[in-house]
């Protein structure tokens, strides 16, 4: 199983940006796809994206398309996520997470099977 630790959230203006980190450990971090989901106060946690093993394929909730890029670094175990063009409704607590080897989509909670603590962003108007 995968250990996760994400960081970098904090407290930013409307338009601002943060990159959230999500530091992995096992030796398995390379092949297993990754995946960032955030929960708002009184509101489920949802999806916000995917990344697979490689980098190669990527996928975004609607409401982020265009503004957060994730990305990953094997080498340094890391999978991040760039926040541009920050809005209040952003504000959540964001949770990274490994998708589960066989899961067959990739922006359900079911999907994945080890998950971070989180980390708190809030972004004020």
């Amino acid at each position: 199983q995968v250990q996760l630790v994400e960081s970098g959230g904090g407290l930013v203006q409307a338009g601002g940006s943060l990159r959230l980190s999500c530091a992995a450990s096992g030796r398995t971090f390379s092949s297993i796809d990754m995946g960032w989901f955030r929960q708002a106060p009184g509101k489920e946690r949802e999806f916000v994206g995917h990344i697979n093993w490689n980098g190669a394929s990527r996928h975004y909730a609607d409401s982020v398309k265009g503004r957060f890029t994730i990305s990953r670094d094997n080498a340094k175990i890391t999978v991040y996520l760039q926040m541009n063009s920050l809005k209040p409704e952003d504000t959540a607590i964001y949770y990274c997470a490994a998708r589960n080897r066989w899961s067959s989509s990739y922006d359900s909670d079911s999907d994945f099977g080890s998950w971070g603590q989180g980390t708190q962003v809030t972004v004020s108007s």
